[in-house]
């Protein structure tokens, strides 16, 4: 399986060293990656607020399956985005308008279902 892991945090790494010790992994990229990544992955330059081209390096690699690790891109869309283009993707599927009216209900104490409160550790 052809694997692109976007991000080049710690978090990157760690999901980078599994990732690469799979036997299902064929090729693993990672955008933009960083030194100790590249040791499990080929690092490719590439700016993660570009969705465009990050479906354009999916293409381009013939990319079976996208691991998105930093938050950020996540909250942007990117999970819409490369699924819209056709490849599967880790993460989940924002709705921009939603993500404040979620956190505000969070804050006032709703979750939209039924919660608990504990007392005892």
């Amino acid at each position: 399986m052809n694997i692109l892991l976007l991000g080049g945090g710690g978090r990157e790494h760690a999901l980078a060293w599994k990732i690469a010790a799979s036997p299902l992994t064929t090729k693993l990229w990672c955008a933009p990656g960083n030194a100790g990544i590249a040791r499990e992955a080929e690092c490719v330059s590439l700016d993660l607020t570009d969705h465009a081209a990050v479906v354009a390096l999916c293409r381009e690699k013939a990319v079976d399956f996208v691991v998105v690790g930093p938050d950020n891109p996540l909250v942007a869309g990117i999970v819409d985005d490369i699924e819209a283009a056709g490849f599967k993707c880790t993460g989940y599927i924002v709705n921009p308008v939603a993500v404040p009216c979620q956190r505000d209900d969070s804050l006032r104490g709703g979750s939209g279902g039924k919660t608990q409160q504990f007392h005892t550790a």
